[in-house]
């Protein structure tokens, strides 16, 4: 009996304050987790975001183009954070062709980069940086004369120097350059550069370099080829470059071939087709049946791809008369690729050593603008060739009337740069029909123009890091689902503590 009644008044007293306690540890508890979820909607939202802006003019051979990027400031060195945001084609003819008159440059310039001040806002203008590069139509006129491109370029400089931005340079890129930063642009938009993470993104997964794609350019004064060949056999070290990007090392041949854009090639073409002109008159079949044009023969020769030996002619004057005949012009093309000498174990053309083509080619700039014309960007290379068969046979007046908007200049010169396209690709390059699928004519990727432009400003800007991060910051719907989930596992952890703490016991119990 004694001993009982010592149990009931322990038990009692401890009953009535476990309640209270669990009352206020209840409350507290509450109280807790509401300020943690409130804290983790409210205030671990995103920065307000601070954009960063980037220009850069390409100055190509029969043109200039200004596209403008941007990105979030504190999201730079992430893999497809820039965007572009708009693009302004500069009226007139490449800036090569104020190599006579160069007091006009800043005047030429003057639409796009006041365009610029009206798309980047004022107060971030003077920390927005601006390049200029100059590709194929400055470096022929640096073979020309070196005096006469300096000029340009300090005319150039002068304009795009007396606007609020932060003008960081013009200058004439190499071939080399033009191609791999092609190649760049289109594997960083194509998220080819990306890391492989876990789900959680807290470790990376030990995984082999992502399939990038080649980069097929084609200009009007030069045409570039680069890809990731397979074993990494590059016989020519003149066409290697190493890259190491987010932690991955890349061996990529690229070469390009100066006077082999589409505007050079024409010209090419033409010189070595005089020899079959009679009295002036060059019946050609890479023009529509009834297409003529007069011209000078001195125009075929104001560049260096022709050399001088070739610049002897019984005339003056010559008379294009077209005869729309794609087979005779594919072969009058050919002409114009060496394919006779190669010192290496395999060549493109002109003795130039290429690897076995290897994966999937984005082919950008006049291969996707004229292909998109012909409307043969995702055909098969047999229709392609049929279809380029029936194009040139139209006679001429009938192509002006179903194109009236077009220039004449233009429209006349499809089938030659359809058919050119052809014949760089199978001849000069080794597409066939089974790897012609490989290749995908691409205009824009994600809004952004597929070119050189973009792979130039991020290199220039650092903004490709060698290393991925080791520990990259959590997506902030990660953050979110965290802290819920925790904060469920710690309410577990209480409750079940509650269920343990309500049935309690008196030490003594038993005991006495």
């Amino acid at each position: 009996m004694y001993s009982k009644r010592i149990s009931r008044s322990c038990t009692k007293p401890k009953r009535c304050g476990s309640k209270n306690i669990l009352v206020i540890l209840g409350f507290l508890f509450s109280l807790a987790v509401i300020a943690l979820i409130t804290v983790a909607l409210t205030q671990n939202k995103p920065l307000p975001e601070n954009v960063k802006y980037g220009i850069v003019l390409d100055a190509g051979s029969s043109h200039t183009n200004m596209y403008i990027y941007n990105w979030p400031a504190e999201k730079e060195n992430d893999t497809g954070v820039v965007q572009q945001v708009e693009m302004c084609k500069v009226q007139g003819p490449g800036i090569s062709g104020y190599a006579q008159n160069v007091e006009d440059v800043g005047f030429y310039l003057n639409q796009c980069m006041d365009k610029a001040q009206q798309v980047i806002p004022k107060e971030q203008q003077h920390q927005t940086p601006v390049y200029l590069g100059a590709t194929a139509g400055m470096r022929l006129l640096r073979m020309e004369s070196s005096l006469l491109a300096d000029k340009v370029l300090t005319a150039v400089k002068q304009s795009l120097s007396s606007y609020p931005f932060d003008f960081q340079g013009a200058r004439i890129i190499t071939g080399q350059e033009e191609g791999a930063y092609g190649w760049i642009t289109i594997n960083y938009l194509l998220g080819k550069f990306n890391q492989t993470v876990s789900w959680l993104r807290l470790l990376p997964r030990r995984e082999g370099p992502q399939e990038t794609s080649g980069a097929l350019d084609l200009g009007g004064a030069s045409t570039q080829i680069t890809f990731v060949p397979l074993n990494d056999q590059i016989e020519s070290q003149g066409n290697s470059l190493h890259f190491r990007l987010y932690g991955k090392s890349y061996n990529v041949y690229t070469h390009s071939f100066l006077c082999y854009g589409k505007d050079q090639a024409l010209r090419l073409k033409l010189v070595s087709s005089i020899q079959d002109a009679e009295n002036g008159l060059l019946r050609d079949p890479c023009f529509h049946p009834g297409y003529e044009k007069d011209v000078n023969i001195s125009e075929f020769f104001n560049t260096p791809c022709i050399t001088k030996d070739k610049k002897s002619f019984p005339f003056r004057r010559l008379q294009i008369q077209g005869t729309g005949n794609y087979s005779a012009c594919l072969q009058s093309i050919q002409k114009i690729f060496n394919t006779t000498y190669c010192p290496y174990s395999r060549c493109s053309f002109n003795g130039v050593f290429l690897p076995f083509l290897h994966g999937d080619f984005g082919a950008f700039s006049a291969f996707y603008f004229v292909m998109d014309f012909l409307n043969l960007t995702d055909s098969s290379l047999e229709s392609v060739i049929t279809k380029m068969q029936t194009f040139c046979s139209q006679p001429w007046e009938e192509v002006k009337a179903q194109f009236p908007n077009i220039k004449v200049k233009y429209l006349s010169e499809y089938c030659f740069s359809g058919t050119y396209i052809l014949a760089l690709l199978q001849l000069g390059y080794g597409f066939t029909e089974d790897n012609w699928k490989n290749i995908e004519f691409m205009g824009k990727i994600s809004g952004s123009d597929a070119g050189w432009t973009l792979g130039y400003m991020l290199n220039l800007t650092n903004m490709i890091p060698a290393e991925q991060p080791l520990y990259p910051p959590l997506p902030h719907s990660t953050y979110i689902f965290l802290m819920v989930l925790f904060s469920l596992l710690l309410a577990a952890v209480f409750f079940i503590g509650w269920l343990i703490f309500r049935k309690p016991s008196c030490l003594q119990k038993g005991a006495v």
